[in-house]
């Protein structure tokens, strides 16, 4: 006989810190807001700073200040997306969506990535007219601008440093230090047309930071479609669970119908069919399977099928 056993999909998100009061209390939750309050500080100022470059790159006429607010959109959609998933954590699933809002990052990442590559595509075109009839741009403001924009990074990643201990502030952290680069080129292009005058420097330096650009927005297509495909989670390694699971488990005698595919990139999820003896505690077997891949695979969220004899869906 069959005994299939679940896992409530939201266990896992996080329901609250208890009743307790006092200053203790209080603490524990400005400490466990912090990394919202901080992605969202600097989501707020990137994506401010991100149209002051883009109306400074037109006035001015700089295509390198451009390309670095395409990169600092990049670094706003991250940013963004980040704080996206902190509120989505505490949000539970519905009728209509029973394993929640998550996917919507994925979506929106795989849109980002597509308009990502089209803003590549528009600054090399623009960069090979300019290199074939260099364009007069403003230096100094431009300086400025970028000057400014190196210094908002650095306030930025300074921010984010504060909640480090999560992974989607460190991976906000990482956006923000790779546009770090971006500001330096758009620094290094006004600051050579205003010393020697040499136009191509823009141009140039303009297609380095699209093909930084370039880059990420690849990453973003390919580490999206691969979820909304349903593809294996990254970096687990399917082939190595069933021998594990049997090895440490006694009375499980094979694992198989082994299926694994992710919400997000940080919520993988995982179904198998597991055969006992005849002997084996049904739910004692159960937990030990989540157990192991919790701690083996960190896989949270599993949907374990426990089976008698041959599995009735060969």
């Amino acid at each position: 006989m069959n005994k299939p056993a679940d896992s409530h999909p939201h266990d896992h998100l996080g329901h609250g810190h208890g009743h307790g009061h006092g200053h203790g209390h209080d603490h524990h939750h400005d400490h466990a807001g912090l990394p919202e309050r901080v992605v969202r500080r600097a989501f707020i100022l990137i994506a401010a700073f991100m149209l002051v470059e883009v109306a400074g790159g037109l006035l001015t006429r700089s295509l390198t200040l451009l390309a670095d607010a395409g990169h600092m959109f990049l670094d706003a959609s991250a940013l963004g997306f980040a704080w996206w998933a902190l509120n989505l954590s505490r949000r539970s699933g519905d009728h209509q969506l029973t394993y929640g809002y998550h996917r919507y990052q994925v979506l929106a990442t795989f849109v980002n990535g597509l308009l990502l590559a089209g803003l590549v595509v528009w600054i090399l075109l623009e960069a090979w007219e300019r290199l074939n009839a260099p364009v007069a741009m403003l230096p100094l403001p431009a300086l400025l601008i970028a000057t400014v924009g190196l210094v908002v990074n650095l306030v930025a990643w300074r921010w984010l440093h504060a909640g480090h201990d999560n992974a989607a502030v460190r991976s906000a952290m990482l956006h923000v230090l790779g546009d770090l680069l971006g500001s330096a080129a758009a620094i290094i292009a006004a600051a050579t047309v205003y010393l020697t005058g040499w136009l191509y420097a823009d141009p140039l330096l303009a297609v380095l930071i699209a093909a930084i650009l370039g880059r990420g927005a690849w990453r973003l297509v390919r580490e999206s479609t691969h979820i909304l495909l349903e593809g294996v989670p990254s970096g687990l390694d399917l082939a190595r669970i069933p021998p594990t699971l049997t090895r440490e488990i006694p009375g499980l005698l094979e694992v198989h119908h082994v299926h694994a595919w992710a919400l997000t990139a940080e919520k993988p999820l995982l179904t198998l069919h597991a055969t006992v003896g005849p002997d084996t505690d049904l739910g004692w077997v159960t937990g030990r399977i989540k157990a192991v891949l919790a701690e083996r695979f960190a896989i949270e969220h599993s949907t374990i099928q426990v089976e008698h004899g041959p599995c009735p869906d060969d």
